[in-house]
């Protein structure tokens, strides 16, 4: 699929809001995160589902960066175990950044729900973000937020992958990594 503008130095190339809506039926918000809106989106010609993310520029340049971040890393990765970039628009206002619609349940609430993890899928989940993970360090990347809310069964089955979602605070490790992120129950 090709993406829409995906130029994110100082080249002031942007997509009209009407390139994202003419291509997308954005629904209703889904989930709210600190630095954007989930939505589901369906592309109109294919009637394919995807999750969209819509990051405000005007929110100031912590979430100007955390798009940008987002979106660099996702074009690096290609991965069975992280969810992967389909579609990027870049208008004046806003970063809409299209993904793969995971439409299991967050391992978190999963645990929540059971109240317990067998031993086997423990194992099986833990093998899988594994994989991701070292898959992630081969390319020097750094996801930098790994926790339950963030591995997601990718559909409903009962041997449903785990993907890896949410990479804005991820990093491209040069060296040392000095400031402190993540969620802070996890911390």
């Amino acid at each position: 699929m090709p993406f829409g503008c995906v130029t994110l130095g100082d080249k002031k190339d942007y997509n009209q809001p009407s390139e994202v809506t003419d291509r997308y039926d954005l629904g209703q918000v889904i989930k709210t995160e600190e630095f954007c809106e989930i939505f589901r989106a369906k592309e109109k010609t294919t009637g394919k589902l995807y999750t969209c993310k819509k990051f405000l520029k005007r929110d100031g340049r912590k979430v100007r960066k955390a798009a940008k971040n987002e979106i660099i890393i996702l074009k690096m990765v290609k991965h069975p175990n992280i969810l992967q970039l389909v579609d990027v628009y870049i208008t004046r206002k806003e970063y809409f950044i299209f993904l793969e619609l995971a439409t299991g349940r967050e391992v978190f609430d999963w645990i929540l729900d059971q109240g317990y993890y067998s031993e086997k899928d423990t194992s099986n989940v833990i093998r899988q973000v594994l994989e991701a993970v070292a898959y992630l360090h081969s390319l020097k990347i750094v996801h930098r937020n790994l926790k339950l809310e963030n591995l997601v069964y990718y559909n409903r089955l009962k041997n449903s992958k785990i993907v890896i979602s949410d990479f804005h605070l991820a990093k491209l490790e040069n060296g040392l990594i000095k400031e402190p992120c993540g969620t802070p129950e996890y911390l």
